[in-house]
């Protein structure tokens, strides 16, 4: 695949989201890493190149454009908005050595709060749209989310879960821990000298904190056998829906996240987008940015397969971006060499 294709192609990606009405974005390849990394999860933070500026402090290269745009739109723009952009990305491959560490990526993006099921279609539709023939993958992570918010336990147990939804081996050990009985404990007392960094105070209050949590009864096996099923979910969009629905019954929380996925899949129909075809997991995307916390999909030349296309909806990332101020947000990127290496 040579760099003029791949150029050529992301012009041609590019090109296809102005005319969809999306207007063209810049920023800069060096970032600054203090007040944006941490937003990119475990991932991208044990992936990014990072340098230390004598005057701006750390900075980092471009990992991706979501983050800054989202930056630049709470504090600048005008909603609502679409956006695309195109320009290289940066991230290291210690695990994966075949793959490149510098590539191009192309993206689309709509901050809009009017309807976000028709955001959530039309950001889908135009990505599809743009690529040729590939295999659909869609999940919601917001189902997860919903289903740990109706758990009966406590709030740090919640929260808990919730940072390692990203990590599916921690929050499967979280789970099965809060799904036992805990034996009791005692805060253990020495006199010794304190060493290392935290205080008496500090230590205590962690020994306060797992006495309290030895006190905290386990998962009742209902809560436990609704999230096995929401974890097992794995189906057609309109079978999962249905499932989605059975459950809803018997766990209250979970019924606007199946009228979310309701109005997603009859916003996606209404553009031409068959649910039948589409395959629905929910756990799909815990692999993929932290800061998806909705919809996510993907778009590859079949199982197994590197996607092309990634994307999903990230409104806490603007609430944490807007400084308190919230607005619906979701998009995707694509790889344009990946994208040739398809159309093959």
């Amino acid at each position: 695949m040579t760099v003029p294709a791949i150029r050529a192609e992301a012009a041609r990606l590019l090109a296809h989201f102005t005319s969809q009405g999306a207007q063209p974005f810049e920023t800069g390849i060096l970032q600054p890493a203090e007040t944006l990394l941490d937003l990119y999860g475990e991932d991208i933070r044990a992936r990014a190149y990072t340098t230390q500026d004598p005057q701006r402090g750390e900075m980092m290269l471009r990992p991706d454009f979501t983050v800054p745009l989202v930056q630049w739109h709470m504090e600048n723009g005008a909603d609502p908005a679409r956006y695309a952009y195109a320009g290289e990305v940066f991230r290291r491959q210690e695990d994966h050595p075949d793959r490149p560490t510098e590539y191009l990526q192309i993206g689309f993006e709509i901050f809009d709060g009017s309807d976000p099921a028709q955001a959530d279609a039309e950001a889908f539709a135009t990505i599809r749209d743009a690529l040729g023939p590939l295999t659909p993958s869609t999940g919601d992570l917001g189902i997860l989310t919903a289903a740990i918010d109706g758990l009966a336990t406590t709030d740090a147990r919640k929260q808990a879960l919730k940072r390692h939804i990203w990590r599916p081996a921690r929050f499967r050990a979280l789970l099965a821990r809060y799904s036992a009985e805990t034996p009791a404990r005692e805060a253990i007392r020495s006199e010794a000298p304190l060493i290392g960094k935290r205080s008496a105070a500090e230590i205590d209050a962690r020994h306060a904190a797992l006495a309290e949590e030895a006190q905290t009864p386990a998962l009742t096996p209902q809560d436990r056998s609704t999230l096995d099923a929401i974890l097992a979910l794995r189906d057609t969009s309109p079978a999962a829906l249905a499932a989605l629905r059975h459950l809803a019954n018997r766990t209250p929380h979970l019924a606007p996240a199946a009228d979310r996925l309701e109005a997603r899949l009859d916003a996606l129909a209404a553009l031409g987008v068959d649910p039948t075809c589409l395959p629905f997991q929910t756990t799909f995307g815990r692999t993929l940015l932290e800061y998806y916390d909705g919809f996510v999909f993907g778009l590859a030349p079949g199982p197994g397969h590197q996607p092309v296309a990634t994307g999903g909806r990230y409104d806490a990332l603007t609430r944490l971006l807007g400084r308190g101020r919230a607005l619906p947000a979701v998009g995707g990127v694509i790889r344009p060499d990946l994208a040739l290496e398809a159309a093959r």
